[in-house]
């Protein structure tokens, strides 16, 4: 049954979880101070070497990597990093056949990809917030499911890392969700050439082709081109989708000390289902439709192209200092005419509307990195600037037409008016990891941001000047593989609510407190950690409780509280050499403290966002005779999901009950330059819906999650 399944516990303990992430971490720890020779670490009949793992993922086979700099700019490893991080590396992306970050966000622990919005506007949240960022080579750009909803193809990315809590130090203004940080591949110094072909469950096709290699005898000009395009039908009838890409690199030795890279990539996509979902019945409750149902009209089409050029340039000094400069800006045009179904006059009728969007998003980042000795002990230093710019447009049409009868024809629609508005976020950051003694280490932070939005089609002006965000982490090593630690970061969000003296409220402040202990096994290649946090996004705006002399419609005060808290554990990597892992659990409730309605106080945040999730990936590499093939699998479970919906005899409360769902994975290495693989995706054939509806009257959005499918990809390597 759909939607009807009773409330259920979850499956296992998180306190059982934690003893076996314990048990498991001890026997590794164990295992690497006993190896002989210290080289190697044995594990039964395997064996991981001993090489540290570089930051880069692409060729290394594995699950994890080594130093990252999203958290602070700071070369940290992930034992280092006092928050919750996850990488998802170019082998698991592989594995797992993704194309997109949707891909990315649903496999990562601790993130939850909504749909409630419409199939085609998917949103992204993470301790029970809306992440509004998605940063690029570390550089942050504005991200919106409710206008495009822009999902980056992940063929032109090394890996995708993720900072999960307030990450204020490194984005400027936002939620206190996560950091997305997608991570584009580099040119390499050898020759290489890849061409993959896929083919998938209804009509699902994709081409691929990956060349990268020295441009010159001396290999000090480097360069690398990316091309893709899929061509894809759906379970849905009549949907259909194109996605296309282009990306080139170039990467220039200046000197001995300095490395310039000059990039462009074009990413177009197309899909004629972006919308409205399937309705709900009159008394809120699911319709229960054939998966295969199809609620847009033949005319609908949103189309879109991201143009994007960036570049970076590095310089380091004789003393270990380094100097980086990095820039990037881009283009978005998308155009958008669609339709969902309504009961506005009663019947159930459609809805259409037509807007066209275009973007500009400009960022700038400055700093210089390096040691620093005092107190006979050495130190790390990050101090730099940063800019921002958001300048969006949007064009409407009009009709909006809300009683036209299902499968009408498209209206005539005429552009009526636009807004447009100007974001600027000018930031200067600092940064410093101290060394207290040999095993505690204390890593500071502190940025000013000046941030102005421009209304250039209206009077909602606003600035917030000299916002200071602050980063406090404490990381204590236990011995050679274990570090507990407690961190605090916050991050804001400007509002333009005025007070009963015509004052805007101050922003939205968003803090992240967190205690945890890591693990770090086989020189990284293996990584646990086990992660306690509270998340509290203050000063929300709630109404006043006197509008007398207030100078607008309505004032409000800066008193909401929305409080978030929760476990996060996960690990990732290399179990043995040939054995690859990525896991974990999260249980978030997120919750109002308090609200303008009483009501709300104690009652959950978003209700249609699971509290408890769990992702598995893995696979294992076949050894002795059977050593060209390998398995794996997936698993995904989230708890339930719920909205209360709003009919004539007061509310039905439409649930998704918890469900899991199954993936399988079998690879062969024909030759050594061709790799085939099969990925069984839903294995079972759940039916489940991924997004639920909340409203009987207007754009309600159940949407099915994907039934059973199949995807064969071939991959010729030279």
């Amino acid at each position: 049954m759909l939607g009807h399944q009773p409330q259920s516990r979850t499956p296992f303990s998180p306190g059982l979880l934690a003893v076996a992430i314990y048990f498991a971490s001890t026997h590794a720890a164990i295992a690497a101070e006993t190896a002989n020779p210290p080289a190697t670490l044995v594990l039964d009949a395997t064996s991981i070497t001993s090489e540290q793992l570089g930051a880069t993922t692409e060729g290394t086979g594995s699950y994890t990597t080594g130093p990252m700099q999203t958290a602070t700019k700071l070369p940290l490893t992930m034992r280092e990093t006092p928050q919750a991080v996850t990488v998802i590396t170019r082998q698991r992306m592989d594995d797992q056949a993704m194309t997109s970050v949707n891909d990315v966000v649903k496999n990562t622990p601790g993130l939850f990809l909504s749909q409630s919005s419409g199939p085609g506007r998917q949103t992204y949240s993470s301790r029970g917030f809306d992440i509004d960022n998605i940063m690029y080579d570390g550089l942050p750009s504005s991200y919106s499911g409710y206008t495009m909803g822009v999902q980056p193809n992940l063929a032109m990315f090394d890996r995708v890392e993720v900072i999960r809590g307030a990450t204020g130090l490194v984005t400027g203004a936002g939620n206190p969700s996560a950091a997305i940080n997608m991570v584009r591949k580099r040119p390499t110094f050898t020759p290489q050439l890849s061409l993959t072909g896929a083919a998938g469950s209804w009509d699902d096709y994709r081409g691929e082709f990956d060349a990268s290699g020295p441009l010159n005898d001396s290999g000090t000009l480097r360069g690398r081109m990316v091309g893709s395009y899929r061509d894809a039908d759906s379970f849905r009838d009549k949907e259909q989708s194109d996605h296309g890409l282009f990306y080139g690199i170039a990467e220039a030795d200046l000197s001995d000390s300095t490395t310039a890279s000059l990039g462009f990539s074009r990413q177009e996509d197309q899909t004629n289902f972006f919308w409205g979902g399937l309705p709900l019945g009159t008394d809120g409750h699911h319709l229960n439709l054939p998966r295969s149902t199809y609620p847009g009209t033949d005319w609908e089409n949103k189309k879109l192209r991201v143009d994007t050029v960036f570049g970076d340039i590095e310089h380091s000094f004789d003393n270990d200092w380094k100097l980086h400069f990095a820039g990037s800006t881009s283009t978005l045009d998308g155009m958008f005419s669609g339709t969902y179904l309504s009961r506005y006059d009663g019947p159930l009728e459609t809805t259409a509307w037509q807007s066209r969007q275009d973007e500009k998003q400009t960022a700038f980042d400055t700093y210089a990195s390096g040691p620093v000795e005092a107190f006979g002990r050495t130190h790390e230093v990050v101090i730099g600037t940063s800019k921002r710019i958001y300048d969006n447009t949007s064009k409407n049409y009009s009709p909006y037409d809300t009683g036209l009868p299902i499968g009408a024809p498209k209206p005539d629609f005429v552009r009526d008016g636009k807004t447009h508005n100007i974001t600027t976020q000018d930031a200067v950051y600092l940064t410093t990891r101290l060394s207290l003694a040999d095993p505690l280490t204390l890593i500071l932070g502190g940025r000013l941001d000046w941030y102005d939005y421009d209304d250039r089609s209206g009077d909602g002006d606003y600035k917030v000047t000299r916002n200071l965000t602050r980063y406090g982490g404490l990381i204590y090593k236990l011995d050679d593989h274990h570090s507990v630690y407690a961190s605090y970061t916050d991050i804001f969000t400007p509002q333009t609510s005025q007070d009963l003296s015509g004052k805007l409220l101050d922003p939205i402040v968003g803090e992240n407190y967190e205690i945890g202990i890591k693990g770090e096994y086989f020189d990284g290649a293996l990584n646990a950690s086990l992660a306690v946090f509270q998340t509290d996004q203050k000063n929300r705006s709630t109404e006043a409780a006197t509008q007398l002399g207030c100078p607008v419609l309505t004032c409000y005060e800066a008193s909401g509280l929305v409080r978030s808290q929760g476990i996060d554990m996960e690990l990732q990597g290399a179990l043995t050499e040939n054995w690859q892992v990525g896991a974990g659990y999260t249980y978030t409730r997120a919750h109002y403290i308090k609200d303008s309605d009483p009501a709300n106080k104690n009652q959950r945040f978003e209700t249609d966002t699971p509290e408890h999730l769990f992702k598995l990936s893995t696979v294992y590499h076949l050894q002795g005779q059977l050593e060209k093939l390998r398995v794996g699998g997936n698993v995904y479970w989230q708890s339930r999901m719920y909205n209360d919906v709003a009919v004539a005899n007061g509310t039905y409360r439409l649930e998704q009950g918890s469900y899991a769902v199954a993936d399988l994975m079998a690879g062969y290495q024909v030759t050594k330059h061709l790799d085939l693989q099969l990925n069984a995706n839903n294995i079972f054939d759940r039916v489940y819906y991924a997004a639920i509806g909340s409203s009987t009257v207007w754009g309600s959005t159940d949407t099915y999650g994907d039934p059973r499918s199949y995807r064969l990809t071939a991959k010729y390597s030279f």
